[in-house]
């Protein structure tokens, strides 16, 4: 067992830069050893905050440190399997953000490397780490609700990220970016997606309709076992962050998530008001870190990861065919 594992964060925007604090200060078993970003006034700032003993400019150079035990990947998606290969061929131990990649082809490459390399791989999903979420499924495992029947998930962002973003060249689009944590919150509460057929609009901010993505979209689940879901996705959510999922059962409903981010009430005449979660930083930042404390456990310990290629594939293939069903208006099969 390795005592102490040297990290090395690539990609240093608003979580990424989370990330090495985190692995600075908060994850037991883990030291900062090293930071990389193209900024170099970025990476500079955020290693003098963090202790970081490197600063490197690109992923190669930090890839080439002996002392680095194991990379977190937090760049843009596109750039996700450059990076992963790479880390794969150096030999160190991944966790990698999601999606795994905005392309089959290059996510079965990053598969294929990490198995011939045979290195540890992680992926970033964090909802299976949130309490609540973790809650959940150990009492429909359990039984609690007899046999689940039907998926609902909703995600509503306050605002919508700047559209140079939003370009489905970067971020994949809203089905990606957005829905790919509710598409793999599907799959571990329901099984296998085997087609979906997907509605979306650009109303409120119609610069995201140009550049060929949607602010609200709806995608309607077929499972393999004959179940049915439901994904509402939104960056129109005005009042704050929302995320809520329930599960419907032959015996009981589950229902995950909550609006009010303190526990107060304010009670006037005509008017009972409380305030909302303004983030997704603030909604999951238990889930963040518990991610990477179970990510660093795995790999000092020997432990096989919980999310790896063939999940973040699995998830990926769905928001493909959610993507492909909103542009050809019918109903597409996910890919086998």
């Amino acid at each position: 067992m390795k005592t102490i594992l040297n990290t090395g964060v690539v990609g240093l925007g608003r979580l990424g830069s989370q990330y090495a604090r985190y692995l600075s200060s908060r994850v037991p078993g883990a030291r900062l050893h090293a930071v990389a970003d193209v900024r170099p006034k970025v990476a500079r700032a955020i290693a003098a905050e963090t202790g970081a003993t490197k600063v490197y400019g690109g992923h190669e150079e930090l890839l080439g440190d002996p002392d680095v035990d194991a990379v977190v990947v937090m760049t843009p998606t596109k750039l996700h399997g450059t990076v992963v290969l790479a880390a794969a061929k150096a030999g160190k131990a991944i966790f990698c953000e999601k999606p795994l990649s905005l392309d089959l082809k290059e996510a079965r490459a990053m598969k294929a490397a990490v198995a011939k390399q045979g290195v540890f791989f992680q992926l970033g999903l964090m909802r299976r780490f949130d309490r609540a979420y973790a809650a959940a499924k150990r009492r429909i495992d359990d039984g609690a609700i007899g046999q689940p029947i039907l998926f609902k998930g909703t995600a509503k962002d306050p605002f919508p990220p700047p559209v140079d973003f939003v370009r489905p060249e970067n971020s994949g689009g809203l089905f990606m970016d957005m829905g790919v944590h509710d598409f793999d919150i599907a799959r571990w509460f329901m099984g296998e997606v085997t087609s979906v057929f997907s509605v979306g609009s650009s109303t409120a901010y119609p610069e995201i309709g140009r550049v060929g993505d949607a602010e609200n979209g709806i995608t309607l689940l077929n499972f393999a076992n004959g179940n049915i879901g439901e994904v509402h996705l939104s960056r129109t959510g005005i009042y704050g962050y929302g995320i809520h999922t329930e599960i419907v059962g032959t015996k009981g409903t589950i229902q995950i998530g909550y609006d009010r981010e303190t526990a107060v009430r304010v009670m006037t005449e005509g008017v009972i008001a409380h305030d909302t979660i303004p983030g997704f930083y603030e909604r999951f930042e238990q889930a963040y870190l518990s991610q990477l404390q179970n990510f660093v456990d795995n790999v000092r310990l020997g432990r096989p990861a919980p999310i790896n290629c063939d999940d973040g594939i699995a998830a990926q293939k769905i928001a493909m065919a959610a993507t492909r069903s909103w542009h050809s208006g019918r109903l597409e099969k996910v890919a086998p």
